[in-house]
């Protein structure tokens, strides 16, 4: 096995001040990736008033380019090595350059048609580079953070608190501040609600950037795209955990986009949409305190199969609600529960899998393995906003038309429900297949010894 080593301006420092640094990294993210997720189509669509399918176009292409800037991130962090660590420097350089594209994303400049179109692939492909340059990280550094399972469940789980609380700052609070501020102009409040996030944002990114140390082990020994290769395609539990990023993602993005939509156009409540908003934010970041007692009892693998079959039970209850408000925040308080429990031991199984590779093959590509995890999130992404915006253009939906055609009212209601429940399912059957449970204790023996399978080979 390859000589590891520490760096030694690296310390360790205490658990807690780690686990709330790691964790308001994730609040940094949503408070700038929540606004994207629920506004920013309707920002282009009804704002900027360029149309759907241009618009869809413009998702599809910009996310697969975007998505090979995963791979490159991911490739340059397993070539970093510097007093700070692999994955922590990025943190400090990409904090800013996120903020700011963000903030040009909610802005409507006076041109063309054509020359908004423009601005709007040039910023939102700013802004998912410079996402990607502080998100890829946030996966990378987790096992370099700590061996020991438990911690790493701990750790996610802080992650996945303060990224519900940045969601449910957002839900919350984002059209109320929208409104006040832009008094009657949605252009003019969006621009300052997105400039304070994104202050706020970056500012947090720099805590995790102080509060946070790459104590584990290390190779400093640099891996070619070809050892890279060879290692993903032997680790059977990354290739099933793969493809189910894309069945959960691509099913998370479509609905989060469509939640608007939704609850304008086929319920007639946008009240109700910043209510079952703030239940999605509220309720996941409460169930993310039972998370490491979950996982201990039920393994992670488990814990993910039933928490998405909540998940899908609480959309169902939503569908079969009809146009009942109690009945609907019902469901959303259901599928908000099996939601915020998957999501939260989600991010804590990515680690897993690196490990696995290192005792596979006795290479470590934790950087690689999870810029093809963020690529892969990007990939669902822009499916997600294809489909999205492929179905309004069906549906011949009408920015600000009082009343619908019933073939928009469909495709809104495919969006936010049919298509998101069928990919929970295909996500549920994927996860049937992932065994790394089981191994992970002889695994992590192993490791500690300094054994691989590649040495015993």
């Amino acid at each position: 096995m390859e000589a590891m080593h520490i760096k030694h301006t690296n310390k360790p420092i205490s658990k807690w001040r780690q686990r709330i640094g790691y964790g308001i990294s994730d609040l940094a993210c949503n408070l700038i990736w929540q606004m994207i997720s629920l506004y920013l189509l309707f920002f282009y669509t009804d704002i900027m008033k360029i149309s759907p399918a241009a618009i869809s176009l413009m998702f599809v292409l910009t996310r697969f380019f975007d998505g090979v800037t995963d791979l490159i991130v991911g490739y340059l962090i397993d070539q970093t090595n510097t007093r700070w660590g692999k994955s922590r420097p990025y943190f400090l350089f990409g904090a800013i350059p996120f903020a700011l594209f963000a903030f040009l994303c909610f802005n409507v400049p006076n041109i063309s048609d054509n020359g908004k179109l423009i601005y709007a692939y040039v910023t939102y492909f700013g802004l998912s580079l410079a996402y990607t340059i502080v998100n890829v990280p946030m996966a990378s550094i987790l096992p370099s953070l700590t061996s020991d399972a438990s911690e790493r469940t701990a750790l996610s789980t802080s992650r996945k608190f303060f990224g519900f609380l940045g969601a449910t700052i957002v839900s919350s609070s984002a059209m109320i501040l929208v409104n006040l501020w832009g008094n009657g102009d949605q252009a003019l409040g969006f621009k300052w609600v997105m400039a304070l996030f994104g202050v706020i944002g970056c500012l947090l990114m720099f805590g995790t950037f102080f509060n946070v140390r790459e104590t584990v082990p290390v190779s400093e020994k640099r891996v070619t795209v070809r050892e890279v290769y060879s290692s993903l395609k032997q680790n059977k539990p990354w290739l099933i955990f793969a493809l189910n990023i894309l069945f959960m993602w691509t099913g998370y993005f479509i609905q989060t986009g469509a939640l608007v939509y939704y609850f304008q156009v086929v319920i007639g409540s946008t009240t109700l949409s910043v209510t079952v908003a703030t239940i999605m934010s509220v309720v996941p970041m409460i169930a993310n305190f039972f998370v490491p007692f979950l996982a201990s009892k039920m393994g992670k693998r488990n814990l993910y199969i039933v928490s998405s079959i909540v998940q899908l039970l609480g959309c169902a209850l939503i569908f079969l609600a009809g146009n009942h408000s109690f009945e609907i925040l019902i469901g959303a308080v259901v599928s908000g529960l099996g939601y915020g429990i998957k999501e939260s031991i989600y991010f804590s199984m990515q680690a897993d899998p690196v490990d696995y590779g290192i005792w596979k093959t006795g290479i470590n590509v934790s950087g690689s393995l999870s810029a093809i995890n963020g690529f892969l999130g990007k990939v669902a992404q822009a499916i997600a906003g294809g489909v999205a915006g492929a179905l309004l253009a069906w549906g011949s939906y009408y920015p600000n038309k009082a009343i619908q055609s019933e073939q928009a009212v469909l495709a809104i209601k495919a969006m936010y429900l049919y298509v998101p429940m069928l990919l929970i399912l295909c996500s549920i059957v994927t996860m049937l297949f992932y065994r790394l449970d089981t191994m992970y204790p002889m695994i992590e023996k192993e490791l500690a010894e300094g054994k691989t399978q590649s040495d015993q080979g």
